[in-house]
């Protein structure tokens, strides 16, 4: 019978790398702490150390769906405000 594969959360990841980071426990306490192989201990402890210099070093991000949304929310009003300019182009040259 094949065993199921576990899936980690990104939280629970960076909170088991911040751990072995800390060094004030040994991997194999962290092994029996947190249920997890000292492979990925290991693994995640390396990513968190070779990323923390990209986090740093692209500065403070803008949350993206929020600035997608009011970008959909600009170029929807600006269709309008077309429209209705074109409307308004079409009435003045009836009078005229």
């Amino acid at each position: 019978m094949p065993s199921k594969r576990n899936h980690y959360l990104p939280p629970f990841k960076a909170q088991v790398a911040l751990a072995a980071l800390k060094g004030d426990r040994t991997v194999n306490e962290l092994v029996g702490h947190f249920g997890v192989h000292s492979t990925l201990i290991h693994d995640w402890k390396k990513k968190l150390v070779t990323g923390a210099e990209t986090l740093f070093a692209t500065g403070p991000k803008t949350d993206t769906r929020e600035a997608e949304a009011r970008q959909a929310e600009w170029y929807e009003q600006i269709g309008r405000l077309k429209m209705e300019l074109e409307w308004l182009k079409k009435k003045v040259a009836a009078f005229g």
